[in-house]
């Protein structure tokens, strides 16, 4: 894969470093914390909302509720709601979805991997400059 060029970008309907551009919200929902986890954890397969909740440590309720709408809302995910009682309702990524999860999974892979490396960074900056 090569890095994109700004001759590339001229070549692009979207330009996500132009400020107007739809492109740019689309990617703050999936480089956001709770957007990549959530993308993520969906990759493994369906979910309900709790268990989405549980796979995804730390999120509140309330915003897992707002990224899985603005996941939707940009056709990463599919919201099922089943007609029972108690209402029943799975989430799942859609072809898009799975495309975006599969390069974010790729970055996830690559800075859990890099750890070592960031953590002894952080301890010469820290050092060098003072803990913050």
């Amino acid at each position: 894969m090569t890095a994109t060029t700004a001759q590339d970008q001229d070549d692009l309907a979207y330009n996500v470093f132009a400020k107007a551009c739809p492109s740019r919200d689309t990617l703050e929902h999936v480089t956001g914390r709770w957007g990549g986890l959530t993308l993520g954890a969906l990759y493994e397969g369906s979910l309900r909302f709790n268990e989405l909740r549980r796979r995804v440590d730390g999120v509140s309720e309330k915003m897992l509720s707002q990224t899985l709408h603005a996941l939707e809302r940009d056709g990463l995910v599919h919201r099922e709601a089943q007609p029972t009682n108690p209402p029943r309702v799975d989430y799942e990524l859609t072809p898009l979805g799975r495309q975006v999860a599969e390069r974010l999974l790729a970055l996830i892979h690559c800075v859990e991997g890099s750890m070592d490396d960031v953590l002894a960074a952080r301890a010469r900056y820290d050092e060098t400059r003072g803990a913050l």
